[in-house]
């Protein structure tokens, strides 16, 4: 089976919150202000929203593979 795992990149981060509202199953906005993945895989149902977050990103801080 193929597992997704992402990968937010917190230099790169801003915070704009843009990845949770897209997919929140696996984004979550924490106290620094920064975006983190919140699983440790992506769940099958959350591909295609964690794979548009990724491209939603204004920084391209996030990793989907």
């Amino acid at each position: 089976d193929f597992i997704m795992k992402a990968n937010v990149n917190q230099d790169t981060c801003i915070g704009c919150g843009l990845c949770p509202s897209i997919c929140p199953e696996v984004f979550d906005m924490k106290d620094d202000g920064k975006s983190h993945v919140i699983v440790d895989e992506v769940p099958s149902d959350a591909e295609e929203s964690a794979a548009e977050a990724r491209e939603s990103c204004p920084v391209d801080a996030i990793d989907v593979h």
